[in-house]
């Protein structure tokens, strides 16, 4: 089966909206796709309702979590939330919580690039959110439009890079809390490209065990952000806990050079995730 459990539609920074996204996930040959907007779940009905015969849906979200680092501030850390209760008070209190965080964040950016006289504007940038939770992706839109870098990817690698001149933090979900918050929910929780972006020094295999303990179950090992070599230590993380491997393109539509499919998860992986959800949420047209 060609399995690819982590995407994003316009519903948050991809550029497909989510009948569009399940159509590409079609004619890509996938038979399983995982949509996973981050901080919200507002796609999941327009991609069931347009489901092509043949594909099946694992609905999910991409949680925004953050994580202590030794040395003071956090770390920015990605978790996968699957088959979850999406009127679950606590996730609904949470993910409203974050979109408004987004978009305040998204703001004082774009308030910063005005102050040194970057043409781009707060209402063209909430124009091409559409409504999603702003994010990053949204103001390198609007970069690229006022002709000022190529393209998004090339935004991220100068005018929004990490801890660059613009950069304004943001007040995450803790992950612990989060991964709590997601079992409870009644769904399965998945460290998303873990030892990714510098979040191998606070991930570490010793806090992985603590997380479990939490109810994390599993880890993203193949994904176009980890290299060979991070993919077989992770491997042995994932053996060493009994934790679930997952693999997927993170696949962005035309925000990102990344294609869906390239990075699958097994069938014996997604049948764990479903046997470990509490089934308040079902998979869609899935077949064994």
């Amino acid at each position: 089966m060609r399995i690819d459990l982590h995407t994003h539609s316009s519903c948050s920074d991809g550029t497909d909206t989510p009948a569009a996204l399940v159509a590409a996930a079609a004619a890509a040959g996938l038979d399983v796709v995982g949509l996973t907007d981050h901080d919200t779940t507002a796609g999941w009905a327009e991609a069931a309702q347009t489901l092509p015969e043949g594909l099946g849906l694992i609905r999910g979200s991409e949680f925004s979590t953050q994580l202590a680092r030794a040395e003071g501030g956090t770390m920015s850390v990605h978790l996968l939330g699957y088959l979850f209760d999406p009127a679950d008070p606590a996730i609904m209190a949470e993910q409203a919580r974050l979109v408004a965080e987004r978009r305040g964040r998204g703001l004082a950016i774009v308030a910063k690039m005005n102050a040194d006289g970057v043409p781009i504007t707060p209402e063209r940038v909430l124009a091409i959110a559409d409504g999603a939770p702003v994010g990053r992706p949204h103001i390198g839109r609007a970069l690229v439009e006022a002709g000022l870098v190529g393209s998004v990817t090339e935004a991220f690698a100068g005018y929004l890079a990490g801890r660059g001149k613009y950069y304004v933090h943001k007040q995450d979900t803790d992950l612990d809390a989060a991964v709590s918050m997601i079992s409870a929910a009644g769904g399965v929780s998945v460290l998303a490209h873990p030892w990714s972006r510098g979040a191998r020094s606070v991930l570490t295999p010793e806090r992985i065990a603590q997380l479990k303990e939490r109810g994390l179950s599993g880890i993203e090992v193949r994904h176009p952000d980890q290299d060979e070599d991070t993919r077989a230590e992770l491997l042995g993380v994932a053996a060493d806990l009994d934790l679930i491997v997952t693999g997927s393109s993170d696949y962005h539509g035309h925000n990102k050079t990344l294609e869906l499919g390239q990075e699958r998860t097994s069938a014996e992986s997604l049948a764990r995730i479903i046997e470990t959800s509490s089934g308040v949420v079902e998979p869609i047209g899935v077949q064994w």
